[in-house]
């Protein structure tokens, strides 16, 4: 299983990080260890020796099926089901990295830092497109997204994937954050939510 993930694919989370509303040239594209994934409301425990530790609540794609330079048009068959995943980011780790030009595997795919809800099969939902999801903590909305407003789609972005990864039964793609990211403490409750159906529901420690 590979976990794939788009960076800066959202403008407003660009703007908030970066100070800009530009789209790149192509999908910014990272992955994270078959380590970093957290399922079935397993805790997650906060590596305090990393500094600083955000959420980024993300829509999740499961793909389906076999696939290698899968035309766009096509795209729509190789996957299935979509949750709310979280893409937790050490964050000063990440501007450290940044600045001095290094990869962002580190901060971005240490163990338990790809989590995931439970699946809703993808035909429940109009467009993969029009999907709003939310994230809660400790009761309060912190963060709201919805699918329409990618900047790269996810027939595009398997698409562009497709050409460098032969996509199996099982991978996970990350689909980028919105703006509304933040940082998590010991003992936060963080419950994820597709349109108004809880998915995602867990404790930090």
């Amino acid at each position: 299983m590979k976990i794939f993930a788009i960076g800066i694919n959202y403008a407003l989370h660009n703007k908030e990080l970066h100070g800009t509303l530009d789209k790149t040239e192509e999908p910014v594209i990272f992955t994270k260890a078959d380590s970093a994934l957290l399922k079935d409301h397993k805790p997650f425990f906060i590596p305090d020796f990393m500094g600083r530790i955000d959420y980024e609540t993300e829509l999740v794609v499961r793909i389906c099926k076999l696939g290698k330079c899968i035309p766009q048009r096509f795209a729509y068959r190789y996957y299935d089901a979509v949750t709310v995943g979280i893409d937790f980011t050490a964050r000063e780790l990440q501007k450290k990295l940044r600045e001095a030009g290094r990869p962002w595997e580190i901060c971005k795919g240490f163990d338990g830092s790809a989590v995931i809800g439970e699946w809703v099969d993808v035909a429940k939902f109009r467009s993969i497109q029009a999907i709003h999801f939310h994230l809660d903590i400790n009761g309060r909305t912190v963060q709201e997204g919805c699918s329409s407003d990618m900047l790269y789609k996810v027939d595009e972005i398997i698409a562009y994937i497709s050409q460098f990864f032969t996509l199996k039964t099982g991978d996970l793609l990350y689909t980028g954050t919105p703006a509304g990211v933040g940082p998590v403490h010991i003992d936060d409750h963080l419950e994820g939510y597709l349109e108004d159906k809880k998915v995602l529901e867990f404790n930090c420690k």
